[in-house]
């Protein structure tokens, strides 16, 4: 996700072989991953943002996605039990798994961290995308334990907290496995990273993947359709397999281009991600 004002306003809002069934890559299993080589894909609902959650859910089923994470502005931890139901209940009428959430602040504050936690296991969420403060780990460590669900920390581009591959690696030695990464893609690319090493480098601790392309490497490079950028998707899917991503991690399409009307360039991400994907199986 890009650290902008619109997003700022966006997250305040309350509204093959058979043997390899435990892994995100599950040859021989498109009967029930679709048709993405193996893999299941899902969508970061911010990609989604310009509509309401109810809206933004059946575009999901009609894209064909299976899983998603949640972004706040459609699932909001603070909303109430009611409400947060509601959504939970409208995602699972369509088929559509809950695996993530974020991006969430961590800090400190133990019992502030737990709320997100307890959230969390409500939503029957495994994974929360993070950017967690440099004091909130020793808060993290207790609480993955405690809750069995992980930490994926979120780098956000130039000028970020974890801007580079090394930040996030830094962040997470010597700390509880269940506390790792979630590596946006595009967001690499516009820190002059190789995406395709971060997910190398992550090995075992990479529980999310934002797909997502630039034009250049910089920091305001234009947002573009998957493959039509520096994103290597075949090296991308190749490497994804290398490390087994988990089958309970969340693979997510996020594209940030045209809120009011993604929709076209949307399909067009899924079927280049989908193309590459079933070329590499």
């Amino acid at each position: 996700m890009t650290r902008s004002i619109p997003r700022r306003r966006f997250l305040g809002l309350a509204a093959a072989g058979a043997g390899a069934a435990i892994l995100g890559v599950r040859r021989g299993a498109a009967a029930d991953t679709g048709d993405y080589g193996g893999f299941t894909m899902g969508m970061q609902t911010y990609s989604l943002r310009g509509y309401p959650v109810d809206k933004a859910l059946e575009h999901c089923r009609e894209l064909g996605v299976k899983t998603l994470e949640f972004a706040t502005g459609h699932l909001s931890p603070q909303a109430s039990p009611a409400d947060i139901e509601a959504v939970l209940a409208k995602a699972q009428s369509l088929s559509l798994k809950t695996l993530s959430h974020g991006v969430n602040p961590f800090t400190k504050d133990h019992e502030a961290n737990r709320k997100l936690f307890a959230f969390a296991r409500r939503a029957g969420v495994r994974n929360l995308s993070a950017d967690p403060r440099e004091d909130a780990f020793e808060s993290l460590d207790r609480l993955v334990e405690e809750f069995d669900i992980r930490i994926a920390i979120h780098n956000h581009g130039p000028g970020a907290r974890y801007d580079k591959i090394e930040d996030v690696l830094k962040a997470i030695k010597g700390h509880n496995p269940k506390i790792g990464a979630c590596a946006d893609l595009g967001h690499y690319i516009r820190s002059g990273e190789d995406p395709v090493k971060a997910i190398t480098l992550f090995e075992g601790r990479l529980y999310g993947v934002h797909l997502k392309d630039f034009a250049e490497p910089k920091k305001n490079a234009k947002g573009v359709i998957l493959g039509r950028g520096q994103l290597d998707l075949e090296a991308t899917f190749r490497a994804l397999r290398k490390v087994n991503f988990p089958a309970d991690a969340c693979l997510a399409l996020e594209y940030e281009e045209k809120p009011e009307d993604p929709l076209a360039d949307i399909r067009e991400c899924l079927a280049a991600a989908a193309a590459a994907a079933r070329r590499t199986a």
